[in-house]
């Protein structure tokens, strides 16, 4: 895993979201029990909480960690979160 995905790897799992190795990538593994909602499928165009913009259904925590290293985030299903660059 390059630098980057490590350090949002790590900065990811510090917050306890659920994550999966998956070679030289990692995935948001929603299937995962936990205490958090950290993206909603098939809530994607209609979830807000509080002020913050889920942008897709995916937690701005997710979002703002990702960004910070230069990733993104992209649905590869309905209980998994791709992280790319």
């Amino acid at each position: 895993m390059n630098t980057n995905f490590r350090k949002a790897f790590n900065a990811l799992n510090k917050i306890n979201c659920p994550l999966r190795e998956a070679g030289d990538l990692f995935k948001i593994d929603l299937e995962q029990s936990s205490d958090e909602l950290w993206a909603s499928y098939y809530d994607a165009c209609r979830l807000e909480i509080a002020d913050n913009a889920w942008l897709f259904g995916i937690n701005p925590k997710i979002h703002n960690i990702l960004h910070k290293h230069g990733l993104h985030a992209e649905w590869d299903n309905a209980g998994q979160i791709g992280v790319y660059e």
